[in-house]
């Protein structure tokens, strides 16, 4: 995707060939940033202060990570031990801990001295599969766009709802459920995003309106509650998010507010998708309500906020009473009854064990 006209990827090696760049997320959308990982510790610490973030993201993170832990020390105790100390740092997203048993698997079938090279190989692996996978979701979601499309008078403006940021600032390029978008955007079709804000860090506001604005996506942002509204009177054809957990029976773990997205939607019969690449399914677990460890945060980023004043500076005010106590969820789990479809890099389906199985017949327990 482009930033100021100029394709970028959201993770990348340096120009040394071994250090690892990438976009600090949490200066956005006021300035544009990118800064130099040289330790394991600073890229978990990259992960868990967000300043990479989405699941695919954190998993090729991740990857990088063990890479640069290895180069300090590559036997099994070190690699044990990057494992341990990035596989902590988001609990939620499924794709980070896919990562890192990728990772391990395949460098502790190796010699610790054949070990770097093969990390560096691995993880560009990871970061370029997520790219196709993504680009495969758009496809297959622009199908989706051009129905909705037929269903409208000809020439129509085709309104897509998208909650959070799942766009290609949440994975290594082109995003999960923003990759419909652009694609119907460069074939010509006239599309518009509304933007949730996405409270409580404003993702919405301050990351896919960003990236959709650079890339030259027409979209208005919105305030989390107005989705409902919007739907009621008809100004969304379709909703796509984006999952960091989906479970085997196609319940969906995706950022805090998706579950009242998807009951507007059911109660106003808007179809409602989930653009889910596979390393997103967890396929060890059944009942996302359940099963899905919620990542509660810190409370500032519910009572504190961060804006551009009139004169240009870079504030962070607090907004809630000294003294009230605040609770920051950062996850919710939408039923996959309320899920219209999931559209993975295979072709969408059912959001259900039959529906996933069709798609990903290895998966299916032998008999």
């Amino acid at each position: 995707m482009k930033v100021g006209g100029i394709p970028r990827r959201t993770i990348w090696l340096e120009s040394d060939g071994w250090s690892v760049g990438i976009i600090d997320q949490t200066k956005l959308p006021h300035a544009f940033v990118t800064l130099r990982l040289t330790t394991v510790e600073e890229a978990a610490h990259a992960i868990s202060a967000m300043l990479v973030r989405g699941a695919p993201l954190i998993g090729a993170a991740a990857a990088y990570g063990v890479c640069l832990a290895l180069r300090v020390d590559a036997g099994d105790p070190a690699l044990d031990r990057a494992y341990d100390t990035l596989v902590k740092t988001r609990p939620t997203a499924i794709n980070l801990r896919w990562a890192l048993d990728a990772m391990r698997a395949h460098l502790k079938a190796l010699a610790p001295t054949a070990r770097l090279a093969a990390a560096y190989k691995k993880a560009a692996e990871i970061a370029d599969e997520d790219v196709g996978i993504n680009r495969s979701i758009g496809e297959h979601g622009l199908a989706l766009i051009r129905a909705a499309a037929s269903r409208k008078k000809p020439g129509e403006t085709i309104n897509v709802l998208t909650h959070c940021n799942a766009g290609w600032l949440a994975t290594v390029d082109w995003g999960t459920a923003t990759a419909p978008v652009y694609l119907a955007h460069e074939a010509g079709m006239k599309i518009h995003v509304w933007v949730d804000e996405t409270r409580p860090r404003n993702q919405g506001a301050s990351l896919t309106a960003w990236e959709l604005n650079n890339h030259g996506v027409p979209h208005t942002v919105i305030v989390d509650n107005t989705g409902g509204h919007l739907m009621q009177h008809g100004m969304v054809d379709l909703c796509f998010v984006g999952t960091d957990r989906t479970t085997a029976e196609g319940d969906v773990c995706n950022k805090i507010g998706t579950y009242l997205k998807a009951l507007a939607a059911k109660d106003n019969n808007v179809p409602f998708y989930v653009c889910l690449p596979s390393p997103s399914i967890d396929w060890t677990i059944n009942d996302g309500i359940r099963q899905v460890p919620i990542e509660q945060r810190g409370g500032d980023e519910i009572a504190r906020i961060t804006g551009r004043t009139d004169d240009g500076r870079i504030e962070t005010v607090t907004i809630t009473p000294e003294g009230s106590p605040v609770a920051n969820y950062a996850f919710d789990v939408t039923p996959a009854r309320l899920v219209t479809g999931l559209v993975t890099e295979r072709g969408a389906c059912a959001a259900s064990r039959e529906g996933l199985l069709g798609l990903f017949p290895e998966r299916r327990p032998n008999r």
